[in-house]
């Protein structure tokens, strides 16, 4: 399913009208979602990493990525785009080829609408990750989710044969397959995807970054240790050092 004609039309969406919109509030979202976590020094692998779009922002966000995917096709694009900056495997994301505790954070966006056992796919994510699993979804209950319900056509190919999450569904998994964890959601994109423009108020509306799980893309923050995982204050009283990029 995930060929190279898939892979060059993931990465021409990027390129339209609405794929440009949606990628830059989904890069927010993940800046949202992630704002709290550690960087330097902190191993963090994405689950399902096709082509590095999301790789690469995690990369200048200041972490030391790893990337997995199961379709060779889609990495190939990432090892273009991302170079020696990511290490990247071909592996199945149901059977990690990595060690317990191996990596301090573990991240799946868009990725266990496709599994066919989405349970195991998140307690493989949660084994390897010591600190936290980030979830990104497709909202089934959202107004894009609907509008695509109602009208097939209106979506690709790949997305109506996606099993799509609510967020209560998607919380229900977290619970059943990794026990009860602290959790927290945010979404963006409430609009069907023929608001997703520049043009007022569209614009407005789809950049509400939401606590709500109401928007067309969500994300669920699950922390593996007792408490939610943050920056601790000292590292944010010492500052930015000269020349260095922030992050997020």
């Amino acid at each position: 399913m995930w060929d190279k004609e898939t892979a060059r039309r993931y990465d021409a969406w990027f390129q339209t009208g609405p794929g440009a919109f949606a990628l830059g509030r989904e890069m927010r979202l993940l800046e949202r979602m992630t704002a709290a976590w550690p960087r330097r020094g902190q191993r963090l692998l994405e689950i399902g990493c096709g082509t590095g779009v999301f790789l690469d922002a995690l990369h200048q966000a200041g972490f030391d990525v790893t990337g997995l995917d199961a379709s060779p096709h889609m990495l190939e694009e990432a090892r273009v785009r991302l170079g020696a900056k990511a290490d990247l495997h071909l592996g199945d994301a149901g059977h990690l080829p990595f060690d317990d505790k191996q990596f301090d954070f573990a991240v799946l966006l868009t990725v266990l609408e496709f599994c066919p056992d989405p349970g195991l796919v998140l307690r493989e994510a949660a084994r390897v990750a010591r600190k936290a699993v980030l979830v990104g979804f497709l909202n089934r209950a959202s107004c894009y989710g609907l509008s695509c319900k109602l009208w097939p056509g209106t979506t690709g190919k790949l997305l109506r044969h996606a099993c799509w999450f609510t967020p209560w569904g998607l919380s229900r998994l977290v619970r059943q397959n990794l026990g009860p964890r602290p959790l927290r959601m945010g979404s963006v994109l409430v609009g069907p995807k023929s608001t997703w423009r520049e043009a007022t108020p569209w614009r407005q509306l789809n950049s509400w970054m939401l606590p709500l799980p109401v928007g067309a893309v969500c994300a669920c923050a699950v922390s593996l240790t007792r408490e939610p995982v943050v920056t601790p204050l000292p590292a944010f009283r010492a500052g930015v050092c000269a020349g260095c990029q922030p992050g997020f």
